[in-house]
């Protein structure tokens, strides 16, 4: 099929080493389907990525690409796979690889759905990584019970702000840290309480059944607002401090009542059919900071590397389709 443009690195460093160069479009194999991308997310772990934070696993060989996240429409599905079809709208991850800001990715159809049909394809990856980590994250792993009373750092953010979304849907009393400016904003998503993490103590906040870490940092000290039989789940751990940080989700695992659960998200269809049916009702809406070319993409990262993030960054990589639900 041809050559496409791709996001590409050939090397560690800051937005600047990325670019956008050509590829062949990928061969599906039997039991594989080929997604025309129309957007891909701008998540925290391409900036890890990027920078070499975890170049013990991403390893040395380049160039390399960027995303995990997408939405598009089938374009090719091999002999092997059933119950998808050419022209579908989807969304999907490429689980524990990276990629997706590509015209054309190949994905097994374990990894894809249908993509909700009220949202456009910047609306949809928006959604897709924040919808199935908080979902994981507050209803499987944390077991968030109505009338429990759930903190979410960094309630604006990509993840953030969609688990103040599920959180509320869930029943709990919602109690966000953000930055000041989005008070309001998560609030407005569902937050009971909303806090500036900049000037708010942790100790004014009280006792929580259960936290959603998204930031990382001081993990121990959080912890501390646990309530009696609290769960606290973290979806990142300190980069500036990776050892550190991730010695104490374990020592927490092994030896504390407040346990650190920490996970990193892989979710499949039926996950993702479950995001989608709850956006397509309403119950989870999109929030899409910006929307970047695909040409600026090193833009589209710096400005998550600034912070101050009001839901996701999102990188067009095509012209996209209007939702069906507003089709004449």
């Amino acid at each position: 099929m041809g050559e496409m443009k791709a996001v590409l690195f050939d090397r560690y460093g800051p937005p600047e080493v990325l670019y956008v160069g050509r590829r062949p479009v990928p061969a599906i194999g039997p039991d594989e389907v080929l997604v025309r991308v129309r957007a891909a997310g701008v998540n925290g772990g391409d900036l890890h990525d990027r920078t070499g934070k975890v170049r013990l696993v991403t390893g040395r060989a380049f160039p390399k690409g960027a995303g995990i996240d997408f939405a598009g429409e089938v374009a090719e599905v091999g002999a092997a796979v059933t119950g998808v079809r050419v022209g579908e709208r989807v969304w999907g991850l490429l689980g524990r690889r990276t990629g997706s800001m590509a015209e054309y990715v190949a994905v097994s159809p374990r990894r894809i759905a249908t993509a909700p049909g009220n949202l456009t394809p910047e609306e949809a990856v928006s959604l897709l990584a924040g919808a199935t980590t908080a979902l994981t994250a507050l209803r499987d792993k944390a077991a968030l019970q109505p009338g429990e009373r759930l903190l979410v750092r960094g309630g604006s953010g990509g993840v953030g702000s969609v688990a103040v979304q599920v959180g509320r849907l869930l029943g709990a009393h919602v109690v966000a840290l953000a930055g000041g400016k989005n008070l309001g904003f998560v609030r407005e998503l569902g937050a009971e309480d909303a806090w500036d993490h900049r000037k708010t103590p942790l100790s004014a906040l009280g006792r929580f059944d259960v936290v959603l870490d998204t930031v990382g940092t001081e993990q121990a000290r959080v912890r501390r607002l646990l309530a009696p039989g609290g769960r606290m789940v973290a979806v990142t751990v300190d980069f500036a401090r990776p050892l550190a940080g991730i010695a104490a989700v374990l020592g927490s695992t092994v030896h504390g009542k407040g346990r650190i659960r920490f996970f990193s998200g892989n979710p499949d269809s039926a996950l993702l059919a479950e995001a989608a049916r709850l956006a397509e009702r309403g119950d989870l809406v999109p929030v899409v900071d910006t929307v970047h070319p695909l040409d600026r993409v090193a833009d589209a990262q710096r400005a998550l590397e600034a912070g101050g993030v009001r839901g996701k960054h999102v990188v067009r990589v095509a012209a996209g389709q209007t939702p069906a639900a507003a089709t004449p």
